[in-house]
């Protein structure tokens, strides 16, 4: 979770990495930026939600593009790397940016540490985001965990173009699902599963799709958060001929295509056996739902 996919070798030289400037054709605004922390609060026992007001390139930021994070000390001590952070929300007009973050290593514990008025570097917005045809009717939005953020976005941008968009919301539990009145107040339909009810098994959900499927088709999907939901839409997109678009998470080290620490194998093609290694954080963070490979 775009534009057209350039299949990179990690033996390449890092000096052939494009610049900020050249992606395909199109130039990408990053900046490092000093953003005022306006929010930092939990939402459950696992996850917490961050406001920040930042410059107005940043808050220009794309459905499914990321940031990278310097995050500062937490419980467990100093990171070294940034983190690499989904786009939970942008608002161009009052100039801030969302991020819904799992609160589980070093990094996002310094992060939790955070207090309004205090300030956070993001450098971004990195990476390709969704690319949404123009003729999208009816769009299925499949998120687990932090899928719901990165997700977030894009069912907004869907129904602002005027597409209607199913959302269906996994979790382990009621207690940590997330998003569900944010989606359906931006007009998303929203139906929740979860592995306490016993409704997240792949093949109850299946069951579900294929019914909604029936009623409407769906004519674009997407995922983010779950392999085995990834998997599932594979086949069911490949049976319905549709096409879609994944966004991975990935560990990072620059999140500019330089250092290709975030290399991972995808299909050459739809349906190929042929691999090909792209980094994530330039290539993606969003591709090709077919020519993703599970892991």
């Amino acid at each position: 979770m775009t534009e057209a996919l350039l299949p990179y070798c990690a033996t390449h030289d890092a000096s052939d990495a494009p610049t900020a400037a050249d992606c395909g054709g199109a130039a990408r605004d990053i900046a490092e930026h000093a953003c005022q922390v306006l929010v930092n609060q939990p939402v459950n026992a696992e996850y917490r939600h961050m406001v920040v007001r930042a410059p107005a390139g940043a808050s220009l930021a794309q459905p499914g593009q990321f940031f990278h994070l310097a995050c500062p000390p937490g419980a467990s001590g100093s990171t070294f790397l940034r983190r690499p952070m989904s786009v939970y929300g942008a608002d161009p007009v009052r100039r801030t940016v969302e991020f819904l973050y799992k609160v589980q290593g070093a990094g996002t514990q310094g992060l939790a540490t955070l207090q309004p008025g205090d300030t956070l570097d993001a450098l971004g917005p990195l990476g390709s985001g969704f690319s949404l045809p123009d003729c999208t009717q009816h769009l299925l939005l499949l998120a687990r965990g932090v899928g719901l953020a990165t997700l977030s976005p894009l069912a907004a941008h869907a129904v602002a173009r005027g597409a209607r968009v199913t959302a269906v919301l996994s979790a382990r539990s009621k207690a940590l699902v997330m998003s569900a009145q944010r989606w359906r107040a931006a007009g998303a339909t929203v139906h929740i599963v979860t592995d306490e009810d016993g409704d997240s098994d792949p093949l109850q959900l299946e069951a579900y799709l294929r019914d909604q499927h029936a009623k409407q088709p769906f004519d674009f999907l997407s995922t983010c958060g779950s392999n085995r939901l990834l998997v599932l839409l594979q086949k069911l997109g490949n049976e319905w001929d549709v096409a879609g678009q994944t966004a991975i998470e990935q560990h990072m080290g620059c999140g500019m295509g330089s250092c290709y620490a975030c290399v991972r194998p995808f299909r050459e093609s739809a349906g190929s056996d042929r691999l090909t290694f792209r980094r994530v954080c330039w290539d993606g963070p969003v591709f090709d739902l077919q020519e993703t490979t599970s892991w």
